[in-house]
């Protein structure tokens, strides 16, 4: 049966019947019901397209993502996204992913937004200075921030605590004797990447310590940038007695040069990672600063991306969750 069959059947417009199974307040309760019993009844389903073209919306939320090799077999990320594809079922709706060149991105944003091709967008690995966002928030138009960037004006963001996450790893590297203590970063336009250095150089400053520039490593994002980090580090004139890794992709790369290297973990050089990582690939249990319930925060994004199209102000929707540290066997007291 379609909608022009149960329209008559009722004895009522096919505008009416419409409405009625849209939930428009402007139809009252009797009519409502009576309009829903009889589609129950003749096993009526409204077509999809067309009840997305009445009421305006499309009921797919976009990730428009310049992918790395590594993403696709990254855990976390796979996690997160099936976190948002749960929830979006859930609400009879759909995720699509917009894999992109880093020098389209922005263009892709734009041609997204003129089409009105999605209801929202979440967007990911936010920068330091996120044109990307700016541009989102000049049009107006729905998003979450997976992550967070400068910008004055208030706009829908979800994060972890990128601060007192590497608190906690460098109190816990000084509370075991540490004092050469380094670290490697994420390229640092990211602001995840930002916000731990700086945050890292604040507690070694707060301990009356000034971390060495050679002990200072970024622009690592994958296993092969994070291996030549640590390479870098072992070939120091004064190499560190601890290293923290602000991001797992690269991580396994830095644990692996020290595996190479003949380095005992957590008795010769002490590690700390952001992030879980296969420990498999490693061989180490890794005392790691974990991000819980990845899964979980995919569907927090998208439950708060359905809170700002239902019209709530995206200044009432930022989210910080709160790292924990996780204790593995590759932190041990410093030997000198």
């Amino acid at each position: 049966m379609n909608l022009k069959s149960l329209a008559r059947a009722l004895g009522i417009s096919k505008t009416t019947v419409s409405r009625a199974l849209n939930g428009y307040p402007e139809v009252n309760v009797h009519t409502r019901a009576r309009v829903l019993a009889a589609a129950k009844e003749a096993g009526y389903e409204a077509n999809p397209m067309a009840r997305s073209l009445a009421v305006g919306r499309t009921n797919v939320v976009g990730i428009i993502y310049p992918l790395l090799p590594s993403d696709l077999g990254d855990p976390m990320f796979l996690s997160v996204v099936g976190g948002m594809s749960a929830a979006l079922e859930k609400s009879k709706m759909n995720l699509i992913i917009a894999p992109v060149s880093a020098q389209n991105e922005l263009p892709s944003y734009e041609q997204m937004v003129r089409g009105r091709r999605v209801d929202g967008l979440v967007v990911g690995r936010t920068l330091v200075h996120d044109e990307r966002v700016a541009y989102l928030v000049k049009k107006g138009f729905p998003f979450v921030a997976h992550g967070r960037t400068e910008l004055a004006q208030p706009y829908a963001w979800f994060d972890y605590d990128n601060e007192a996450g590497i608190g906690l790893a460098t109190a816990c590297l000084l509370a075991h004797g540490h004092r050469r203590i380094a670290l490697i970063s994420a390229p640092l336009e990211l602001n995840f990447a930002r916000q731990r250095k700086n945050s890292f150089i604040a507690c070694m400053s707060e301990a009356g310590l000034a971390v060495d520039p050679q002990h200072l490593v970024d622009n690592t994002l994958d296993r092969r940038t994070g291996y030549q980090a640590m390479q870098q580090l072992l070939a120091c004139t004064l190499r560190p007695s601890a290293v923290i890794v602000d991001n797992h992709l690269s991580a396994v790369g830095a644990v692996r040069a020290l595996l190479d290297a003949g380095i005992e973990i957590g008795k010769e050089i002490s590690v700390i990672v952001w992030g879980s990582i296969e420990d498999s690939l490693v061989g180490s249990n890794v005392t790691t600063i974990d991000q819980p319930d990845a899964g979980g925060a995919g569907a927090k994004m998208i439950e708060m991306l359905s809170a700002l199209l239902a019209g709530t102000p995206p200044s009432e929707l930022q989210v910080l969750w709160q790292p924990v540290l996780v204790p593995g066997s590759t932190v041990g007291y410093c030997r000198d």
